[in-house]
């Protein structure tokens, strides 16, 4: 089949729309297929069409139905998607109505749909290639946030947990991402100014940031909505425990009993978590083992084996 993958995000971008866009688009060609990722459909046939995004991704995907009523139209739905377009966005949910299958990135995602919609939808992790172990830092308890500067991120959570955490606190905050807007740099060389233990790195090449990662004692993730964050699938690849705001996409991610929640936006509570992990090394192990458990979510076995299965069904 010749397979078109339509994401919003070109091609220079890194963001995890994008990133899911090529890994799919390798998955689908190992599978036998031909497959292409454009950032809008540019009308060339198609036998199928995955369409990442229900509103920026419309046009594309209603005018491939509309060209080919009888071929599947697969559509993914992201953060933004399940926990806001989808509620209030027209576009958005003609998207919804028209495709033939959507896919949701985590299981508790599904529970966001209408139940008319959810017979129709499938649950993919998205998987990562195991990562080697690196050797962390002996000079301080180095955490990694990994994430584009973004409302949605709530990137400089981290940082201002920063304040709270005792004296006898070694923790270093590296962040990894590229700022969205000039605002969002200029708050993150004014944290780096007042905050000396926090330091952004901005965008780094996907092996930078994934070494980085790998020899990190901790991960964060504060984001205010996720459909199903790529840096926990490469913290889980990496065997890197994960401290996580306490949202859906996350829990689906993680698991309901996971220990590592706080509550969004509560940089207090974080920097409790964070120096919890830094000084008690049974709850640090505890951490590892829930992750280490989830691990298998993101074999890109399975991801693969998931991708075929739901074509099989389409075709």
């Amino acid at each position: 089949m010749r397979i078109v993958i339509v994401t919003p995000a070109g091609a220079r971008s890194r963001n995890g729309n994008r990133n899911t866009a090529v890994r799919w688009a390798a998955l689908l060609r190992a599978l036998g297929h031909r497959a292409v990722v454009q950032v809008s459909w540019d009308s060339t046939p198609a036998d199928a069409m995955i369409a990442l995004h229900a509103r920026r991704s419309h046009e594309s995907a209603v005018s491939f139905k509309e060209a080919y009523p009888d071929r599947p139209l697969v559509l993914a739905l992201t953060g933004t998607d399940l926990y806001r377009d989808i509620r209030f966005d027209a576009s958005a949910q003609e998207s919804m109505r028209v495709a033939n299958r959507m896919i949701v990135l985590q299981d508790m995602g599904i529970k966001e749909l209408p139940p008319a919609l959810r017979r129709k939808t499938r649950v993919i992790y998205q998987s990562m290639r195991p990562v080697r172990c690196q050797n962390p830092l002996k000079s301080c308890f180095e955490v990694a946030v990994s994430g584009h500067l973004r409302e949605e991120k709530d990137p400089f959570r981290a940082a201002a947990a920063m304040h709270h955490l005792p004296a006898a606190s070694r923790i270093r905050i590296v962040h990894m991402g590229g700022a969205l807007s000039k605002e969002m740099a200029l708050d993150a060389r004014q944290w780096m100014a007042r905050e000396p233990r926090y330091r952004w790195l901005g965008e780094l090449a996907h092996w930078q940031a994934q070494r980085r990662l790998a020899r990190s004692r901790l991960m964060v993730i504060s984001s205010r909505m996720e459909g199903g964050a790529n840096v926990v699938s490469e913290a889980l690849a990496a065997g890197v425990p994960v401290i996580a705001s306490r949202i859906s996409g996350n829990i689906g991610m993680l698991g309901r009993v996971y220990a590592g929640y706080y509550p969004v936006e509560d940089e207090k509570a974080l920097a409790r978590l964070l120096w919890r992990a830094e000084s008690d090394a049974r709850f640090l192990r505890r951490l590892k083992r829930q992750c280490a458990a989830r691990r298998y979510l993101v074999n890109p076995q399975r991801e693969a084996q998931s991708l075929r299965r739901l074509l099989a069904e389409l075709c």
